[in-house]
């Protein structure tokens, strides 16, 4: 056989080389594409896992830097109650309670007031009568620390140390002092004195206060979180044990047979200096497992601002991870079998090598299609918990835009999300939208995250949001756009403003009663000269007639004042048969000056022998009253108010004209809500028309009114209508 012979193509023997160099080199390129394929999907689903590990914690992280801010609001607020400034007693244990009820949730173990005058602390804990008792070393620190001028304003964070006195030694303690100056002001002391009168102490549950958020997170199947404190101790972990002991020796105390040396690294390096990132490590257990296990962490940091200085604890989301490769074991187990196959094929079937080949690539795509099909499901799961958080999440752009807005966001401002999407924030969020917007920019430039408390306006309605705002990073840290999450605190600002004007009149009406007594008397005085003068005073004299003349003013004047001081005097409510005509008419005559002074004509029209009612006589003279002042506020210049009653079918019905301007249509929805008031500042509280609303509601009774403007009638005016049942049943019980 020649040379070329041997070497021709089609010689059965060097085919068969041919066929085999060819299998080989086949199987060698499906085995690495294989395994190649498989690292890059492992990658790919191990670092989506983790970036979902870092939304949760720097969500947690939002949550837990919003408690605190809560917490500084709250020690804030007590230090600048006049109460606790002038240590009025018992109105400074009163103040000190409702504060303590308002935080205790938030993991306030208890409340000190450290008075600098009488060196005494006040103390309000759970449970417990305030206790008064003297001031030892550590309140005595705390004492000399805010009475330092420069420390004016600011709050103090002490070290974090396990609590002694509770049961449960794990339970880890921090102290927020906040210096008490007498700079505010009331009826008691009109000028502040700017003296310093003391301290304010929180004693903080921190165990108590992260770990209500941190217990709840949950990654993949078994995976949780833990917190380190800027000194790199425990403050929250799922090993409770490990609570409060130094984060780089616990481990090892629990498995001394493995390097922690990775973990260690991170929690110096990054943790500890306030970074956020993802990454992994080897541990000795997780939960009830033991043994060398590869965890996936993401961490992201706790900023709390103090007077000292800038405090950074840091949380971190881990899971083993298993339980991220057990999400491709399916695909993993798809490609070693289809690679099985396609090497028997090879083997066995060299001539439909090619054929194989373009089928395994076909049955490939389909397999990353299907993988890429599924992280979309995974991304399309992660969207809808946004989509479907209480809160308003969006983002913008270093122009201002909003680059997109979650479903509750779009509801919150009543539109689609479309209209929202590309509009500049200063036009969404009304009135304070450019501070948002100047805040942003500030975040573009520095990358320091921002938190403020803002109004909005929705469809003419006020409410109050507490937006964090945050940069967003891409992988060489440029910042793309900013991340806001604002939650609707419109209540709570509501019980703050309720909770002060509610102090505020207490005082009022305690001032008017004394100041009632007060004329009171010399009136009595007055009176009784004027009988001893009339005896001495022949009748047809004119000072017999001038003296009458004083009898009767000052007779007049007496009525008034008593009236006033019944009116005013608070009396344990009880219900009674009321007769709707004689607190109409008791109302009308405590005002009566008043329509004299304001040029107003009273028109009444009482029905005679109208039924009772059985009801709060007082709390119904005080809707009266409510009503007809707001109505002779409108009559400026003088005018008719016209009151009239009477029975129809069931109801009892009270009418209230007048002759006023007329309620703006603008603030018709409104007239009912508390602290809304058209008035001047300092002319009204914008209480009076929710107080009756309610006293109305309490009785089972119906008020609305009518009104025109100069826009639409050419007769103007407001009435209110008030129904009561004649057979009235209050609080669900019948009388």
């Amino acid at each position: 056989m020649s040379l070329i012979e041997k070497y021709h193509p089609f010689n059965l023997k060097y085919f068969k080389f041919i066929v085999t160099l060819a299998m080989i080199i086949l199987l060698g390129m499906v085995l690495f594409l294989g395994w190649l394929s498989t690292k890059k999907i492992t990658e790919i689903v191990t670092e989506d896992f983790n970036q979902q590990q870092l939304m949760m914690a720097k969500h947690a992280a939002s949550q837990i830097e919003n408690s605190v801010e809560m917490l500084k609001r709250e020690i804030t607020l007590l230090s600048l109650s006049p109460a606790i400034q002038y240590s009025e007693k018992p109105a400074l244990i009163n103040r000190m309670n409702i504060t303590f009820s308002s935080v205790k949730h938030e993991g306030v173990k208890e409340i000190k007031f450290i008075e600098n005058r009488t060196r005494q602390i006040y103390r309000v804990a759970e449970g417990k009568k305030c206790e008064i008792g003297k001031i030892q070393k550590e309140e005595e620190e705390y004492l000399n620390w805010a009475s330092k001028e420069d420390n004016k304003g600011k709050i103090f964070f002490s070290e974090i140390n396990v609590c002694k006195e509770s049961e449960n030694s794990k339970s880890l303690i921090m102290k927020m002092v906040i210096p008490v100056w007498q700079i505010s002001i009331d009826e008691s002391h009109p000028i502040a004195t700017n003296k310093f009168s003391g301290a304010v102490v929180f004693t903080v549950d921190v165990t108590y206060l992260v770990g209500k958020v941190t217990r709840k997170i949950k990654s993949g199947k078994t995976g949780y979180a833990w917190i380190i404190d800027n000194k790199g101790t425990f403050l929250y972990h799922e090993e409770h044990t490990f609570v409060g002991q130094n984060a780089f020796e616990a481990r090892k105390g629990k498995k001394p047979t493995i390097s922690f040396e990775r973990i260690n690294e991170i929690q110096r390096d990054k943790m500890l200096r306030g970074e956020e990132g993802t990454s992994w490590y080897v541990s000795g257990w997780h939960r009830e497992l033991e043994g060398e296990i590869k965890k996936l962490v993401a961490y992201a940091p706790i900023k709390i601002a103090s007077g000292q200085k800038n405090i950074i604890w840091s949380i971190a989301v881990v899971a083993p991870i298993s339980d991220v490769e057990g999400a491709i074991h399916s695909i993993q187990s798809q490609q070693i079998l289809l690679q099985g196959i396609i090497i028997i094929v090879i083997l066995f079937g060299g001539i439909f090598v090619n054929f194989i080949l373009v089928t395994w690539s076909n049955i490939l795509e389909k397999e990353i299609i299907k993988k890429t099909t599924e992280l979309k499901k995974t991304e399309e799961r992660y969207k809808n918990l946004v989509e479907n958080a209480e809160d308003i999440i969006f983002t913008i752009d270093n122009e201002g835009k909003i680059i997109s807005i979650n479903k509750f966001g779009a509801e919150f401002f009543n539109r689609n999300a479309s209209e929202i999407v590309g509009q500049n924030i200063s036009n969404i969020f009304i009135p304070d939208g450019v501070l948002l917007a100047i805040n942003i920019k500030h975040i573009f430039k520095t990358g320091e995250s921002r938190q403020l408390t803002h109004r909005v306006t929705v469809d003419s309605r006020d409410f109050w949001l507490n937006t964090n705002l945050r940069a967003l990073k891409d992988d060489k840290g440029n910042i793309y756009s900013v991340l806001g999450i604002a939650r609707d605190i419109t209540d709570r600002k509501k019980m703050e403003e309720q909770s002060y004007y509610t102090e505020k009149l207490a005082a009022l009406g305690t001032l008017s009663a004394g100041v009632a007594h007060e004329i009171n008397n010399p009136l009595t005085i007055i009176l009784g000269f004027t009988d001893i003068l009339l005896e001495k005073t022949p009748p047809d004299s004119d000072q017999y007639e001038l003296l009458k003349t004083i009898e009767k003013h000052a007779t007049n004047a007496k009525r008034i004042v008593e009236q006033l001081l019944s009116f005013a005097r608070h009396k344990e409510p009880k219900k009674e048969n009321v007769n709707i005509n004689e607190c109409i008419e008791a109302v009308l005559s405590i005002m009566n000056n008043t329509f004299k002074i304001s040029n107003i004509e009273i028109n009444k029209n009482l029905q005679e022998d109208l039924p009772s009612i059985i009801g709060y006589p007082e709390e119904l003279q005080q809707v009266f009253f409510n009503i007809i002042n707001n109505a002779v506020h409108a009559m400026t210049g003088g005018g008719v108010l016209s009151v009239s009653t009477r029975c129809k079918d069931d109801w009892i019905e009270i009418l209230i004209s007048d002759t006023g301007s007329g309620i703006k249509k603008e603030y018709r929805h409104k007239i009912f809500d508390p602290f809304f008031t058209t008035k001047e500042p300092g002319k009204g509280t914008g209480l009076g028309l929710w107080v009756s609303y309610n006293i109305i509601k309490e009785h089972n009774g119906i008020i609305n009114f009518e009104t025109k403007t100069k826009e639409e009638s050419e007769k103007t005016g407001t009435t209110f209508v008030i129904k009561l049942p004649k057979l009235c049943t209050m609080n669900n019980e019948s009388v």
